[in-house]
């Protein structure tokens, strides 16, 4: 084996600097300056390497190996952050890819396949989540970009075009799925369950299906010192009502497993001296069977209806979306698990509760994924990390599983 710890870890810490803002973060959005300087910065890396780099319409980056003719293997996962998040989530699956590709070649082991290390574009969402490993997976058209603005307002076409991306040859970012054998990501946890287990492996089984909705409550603004508490139709009242049933849902459909949040909550007219005359509840539902999340949605529409009831409101739930449970590929997260065997370390078989490019990919292409704790489940923070020994630990187990299907046979 000829994987290099210490580089790895150097070229985390590097990556991390792309970016770096001053609230001891990382922000690198997609097609932002730091965005670019790290792209500069991982073509160098590749090149350095003895892979070819390239870069498709999409903004999607593929270092490769090349083997026979034949189906690529994949590993990667994205380069972008979220604002002012932390040095791992999507960092730690490109870097990784790209010492495990290195380190075959470094090795000049025999290929029975190429192998090529990937890095999506804009998975997080600065624009549209997923926007790389949708269009390599042929799920975007020139008229779906031309309807999306970033979170700061800009139009995609228009934050593409000046990164040198040409939004009307997105089509042409499409990979026939046949073309690639598999795809792997490592990628942190962003949970607990490792960390409080100590075990140092997570080797993934599914990802879970997300639910979102958005409920409404309406009653009527008055003025906040002249109107009795007795003869108020105040939004804010039901909303709390709501936000209060939440944690029970779960249990109450038989799912203890499943989770909802409500992550973002406004009211309207919005002053201190006004009763809220409207509130707006944004929910998000979690669970690896879609019959569970459409339960909670059914539970959570009966509790917004008693809180609209029991407040003289009234009340819509309107679902935004629902994205189903992906299975990853049984015989890849066999895989998986018996290199961290043969690597004797110990791991687990777990569902991953956030979404990844893994998810975008797997319906089309065999995908598995790779876990390694979050110390106290931290992410999508400045606090995000892992313990170095960890890292490589998962490293050891993504490459052991990517160099035995690499080196397969047909």
């Amino acid at each position: 084996m000829t994987l290099d710890a210490e580089r790895f870890l150097a070229d985390l810490d590097t990556l991390a600097g792309f970016g770096a803002d001053g609230n001891g973060g990382v922000s690198r959005p997609s097609f932002s300056g730091a965005d670019a300087k790290a792209r500069r910065w991982l073509a160098e890396r590749a090149e350095a390497a003895g892979l070819a780099y390239r870069e498709d319409a999409a903004a999607n980056a593929f270092m490769r190996l090349d083997g026979p003719p034949g189906p690529s293997v994949w590993v990667g996962s994205h380069l972008d952050s979220v604002p002012n998040g932390g040095p791992l989530d999507g960092a730690l699956g490109v870097v990784a890819g790209l010492e495990v590709v290195r380190s075959l070649a470094e090795e000049g082991v025999r290929l029975a396949r190429p192998v090529e290390a990937v890095s999506f574009t804009d998975e997080e969402g600065a624009y549209t989540g997923f926007l790389g490993s949708k269009s390599a997976m042929g799920q975007l058209t020139p008229a779906d970009l031309e309807a999306i603005e970033g979170r700061d307002g800009t139009p995609l076409v228009e934050a593409m075009r000046v990164a040198g991306y040409d939004p009307q040859a997105i089509g042409s970012a499409a990979v026939d799925p046949a073309s690639v054998a598999a795809y792997f990501e490592m990628h942190i946890e962003q949970g607990a369950i490792l960390h409080e287990a100590g075990v140092p492996v997570g080797v993934v089984t599914h990802i879970v299906g997300v639910g979102r909705a958005t409920v409404e409550l309406v009653g009527r603004a008055d003025h906040a010192g002249t109107t009795p508490m007795h003869l108020r139709r105040d939004a804010a009242r039901g909303a709390a009502d709501l936000l209060a049933a939440l944690p029970g849902l779960p249990a109450e459909v038989g799912a203890v497993d499943a989770v909802v949040t409500c992550g973002r909550l406004s009211l309207a007219p919005g002053a201190d001296n006004i009763v809220p005359g409207r509130a707006t509840l944004h929910l998000d539902m979690r669970d690896r069977d879609r019959g569970v999340i459409e339960a909670l949605e059914a539970a959570v529409t009966a509790h917004a209806k008693a809180a609209a009831e029991a407040h003289d409101l009234e009340v819509s739930v309107t679902r935004e979306s629902l994205t189903d449970p992906t299975p990853l590929d049984g015989r890849l997260v066999d895989l998986v698990a018996e290199s961290a065997d043969a690597a004797g370390l110990a791991a687990r078989r777990m569902p991953s509760g956030a979404g990844h490019d893994a998810q975008v990919v797997a319906p089309e292409v065999p995908t598995a994924m790779v876990f390694v704790p979050s110390i106290d489940g931290r992410s999508h923070s400045p606090l995000e990390r892992t313990e170095p020994e960890d890292l490589v630990a998962g490293l050891r187990v993504l490459h052991g599983a990517v160099r035995r299907l690499a080196t397969e046979v047909p």
